[in-house]
C-alpha cells in the first residue's frame, strides 16, 4: 500500500511537472515578449546557426527566452528550418508566429523598375544605386558570354536586349546572377507569346536587335512600327540604318561610359555598332525593348518611308524621299528656333560649331 501511494505521489508529480513546463513553455509561445514594441527587421544570415538566431531575438526583446525558442522549435522539428532573409517582425507577435516568419522563406522585398530602353549600363547603375548590389558583378555577368549561353541557349556576346523593362521584387539577398536570370526569363515568356510573328528569314537576335533601335528611337508608341518599317526598308535597299542610338552604344561598348551627346567627330568614327559606318544590323542589341517595340520590329507597317528626322518634342516628320528629308531637317534641326532648350545637338554643341546641325540623313 505504501509503495502504491509513493508511485501514485511520483506520477502525480510528474504529470504537475509536464504541466507547469507545458504551462510555461504555453505561455512565452503565446505571449507577447516583455517590453517589445514596434516593428523589427531581423536578418537570418547564411551559416547563422539557430542558437545564435534565438540569442539575437531575446537580446532585441522579440522573445522573451531563448531557450525556450530552442527547445520549442525542437519539438516541432523546425531548428534545421530557418531560411535566410530579411524579415519584418512585429512587436506584437507571439513566439509561434515569429517562428512561423523565420521559417517561412518570405523576404522582405523592394520594387526594382526597369524602364524599356535602358541598356545593361544603365541598369547596372540603378542595381547598384538603389543598394542591391555592385554594379561592376552585374556589367561582367551580363557581358559574360558563357553566362549568355547558359541563359540564351545560343552563343552571344552578352545579355544585352534580353534583360526584358519589368518592376521585380528583390530581397535584400537577391544577387545580380539571380536578378538576371529571373529578367532573361521573363524575356522567354514574352518571347514566347510573339514568336509566331517572326519574319521570315530574321533570326531572334536580330529581331531583338532592331526592337532596341526602335526602342531607343522613339519615345512615342504610336511611331514605333513606323519606324520599324523605315529600318525594314532601308535593310531591304541595302541603305545603312544611320541611327544616332548606335553611336552612343558602340561608344559605350567600346569604353564601358555612355556618353550623354553625340559630337560630329563621333558620327563617323568606326565602332562596331555605328551604323553610320557599317552596313546592315549592329551585331546585338543596344538596349533591353520592351514588348511593343519588339511587336513592331516583327510587325512593322507597309508604308514607303525612307527618312526621319526629329520634332523634338519626342515625334518625327516622316519622309520618302532625300529632298523632303533634309527639307526637315532644315526646318527642326538647322533652325536653332525650332530646337533651342529642347535638342542634345543644342544642348552640348562641338567648339567651333555655331549650327550643331544633324546628320543630313536618318
Amino acid at each position: 500500500m505504501k509503495m502504491n501511494q509513493t508511485v501514485l505521489l511520483s506520477l502525480a508529480a510528474g504529470i504537475l511537472a509536464v504541466v507547469v513546463v507545458s504551462g510555461y513553455l504555453w505561455w512565452n509561445m503565446m505571449s507577447r515578449p516583455a517590453g517589445g514594441t514596434g516593428d523589427f527587421i531581423y536578418e537570418v544570415q547564411p551559416n547563422k546557426s539557430f542558437a545564435q538566431v534565438a540569442r539575437e531575438l531575446q537580446a532585441a526583446r522579440i522573445i522573451r527566452n531563448a531557450r525556450v525558442f530552442s527547445i520549442y522549435a525542437r519539438l516541432l522539428g523546425q531548428r534545421g528550418s530557418l531560411r535566410v532573409g530579411e524579415y519584418l517582425l512585429r512587436g506584437d507577435m507571439a513566439m509561434k508566429q515569429i517562428l512561423k516568419v523565420l521559417t517561412s522563406g518570405r523576404s522582405i522585398s523592394r520594387k526594382f523598375t526597369v524602364a524599356e530602353g535602358l541598356n545593361i549600363f544603365d541598369i547596372a547603375r540603378a542595381f547598384e544605386s538603389e543598394g542591391f548590389g555592385s554594379a561592376e558583378e552585374f556589367l561582367k555577368l551580363a557581358r559574360d558570354p558563357a553566362f549568355a549561353k547558359q541563359l540564351l541557349g545560343e552563343e552571344q556576346a552578352g545579355l544585352e536586349g534580353y534583360l526584358f523593362p519589368e518592376t521585380y521584387q528583390l530581397t535584400k539577398f537577391t544577387g545580380a546572377r539571380d536578378l538576371i536570370s529571373n529578367m532573361v526569363q521573363t524575356f522567354f515568356r514574352e518571347w514566347q507569346a510573339q514568336a509566331a510573328a517572326l519574319p521570315a528569314g530574321w533570326t531572334r537576335h536580330q529581331v531583338v536587335t532592331l526592337a532596341s533601335i526602335v526602342e531607343k528611337e522613339t519615345g512615342a508608341p504610336q511611331e514605333r512600327a513606323r519606324i520599324s518599317a523605315i529600318f525594314h526598308n532601308r535593310l531591304e535597299k541595302g541603305m545603312r540604318l544611320q541611327t544616332d542610338p548606335t553611336i552612343i552604344y558602340g561608344i559605350a561598348a567600346e569604353t564601358g561610359k555612355v556618353p550623354t551627346d553625340i559630337r560630329r567627330s563621333d558620327i563617323l568614327q568606326p565602332t562596331a555598332y555605328n551604323t553610320y559606318v557599317i552596313s546592315g544590323l549592329p551585331p546585338g542589341p543596344i538596349a533591353n525593348p520592351g514588348r511593343e517595340s519588339l511587336r513592331a520590329a516583327m510587325a512593322p507597317d507597309q508604308s514607303p518611308y525612307l527618312y526621319f528626322v526629329s520634332r523634338n518634342d519626342g515625334t518625327h516628320v516622316f519622309s520618302e524621299t532625300l529632298e523632303q528629308h533634309n527639307r526637315a531637317v532644315r526646318e527642326f534641326q538647322l533652325n536653332s528656333s525650332a530646337r533651342m532648350g529642347k535638342s542634345w545637338r543644342d544642348l552640348n554643341k562641338p567648339e567651333g560649331d555655331t549650327n550643331g546641325a544633324a546628320p543630313a540623313v536618318r
